[in-house]
């Protein structure tokens, strides 16, 4: 599959819980990782979603928030990443920021370059990425 999305993560559909007018479909993905995903009950279907059926999940990079401190917090975004700063590629307005997971995955994050400078992201920096549910798209094989 050719995308334009920066994390593209494999797995399997392990729950789908059903909303008045959204589903919440959580992954189980490479790296042990789990990805909520929140899509309307149309595309459910249209996807086919279960328990078993084998999806994608795609998340844009400039969807992915950086933290420094997410240990200190109760947040409510569901999906919540630890890793490390593996590379930070600086631009003129913009960096891209490569965070390594646990279980050998990664994933990409486009911030500012203050946000940068503000937590001190460099390789080796504790990080935890976050991702709301809304902004994951899944994708599954025809």
């Amino acid at each position: 599959m050719e995308t334009s999305a920066r994390n593209v993560f494999h797995g399997k559909v392990v729950a789908v819980r059903s909303g008045a007018v959204n589903d919440e479909v959580e992954l189980s993905v490479e790296g042990g990782q789990s990805i909520v995903a929140s899509i309307t009950q149309t595309s459910t279907k249209k996807l086919g979603l279960k328990p078993g059926v084998e999806a994608m999940a795609l998340i844009k990079a400039s969807f992915v928030l950086l933290m420094n401190d997410a240990e200190d917090y109760l947040l409510s975004t569901r999906n919540q990443f630890s890793g490390t700063v593996s590379r930070v590629t600086p631009g003129a307005v913009n960096a891209e920021v490569l965070v390594d997971l646990l279980g050998g995955t990664g994933i990409t994050a486009i911030v500012t370059m203050g946000s940068v400078d503000k937590l001190q992201l460099a390789p080796g920096k504790k990080v935890t990425a976050i991702v709301k549910a809304m902004h994951v798209i899944l994708a599954v094989p025809r």
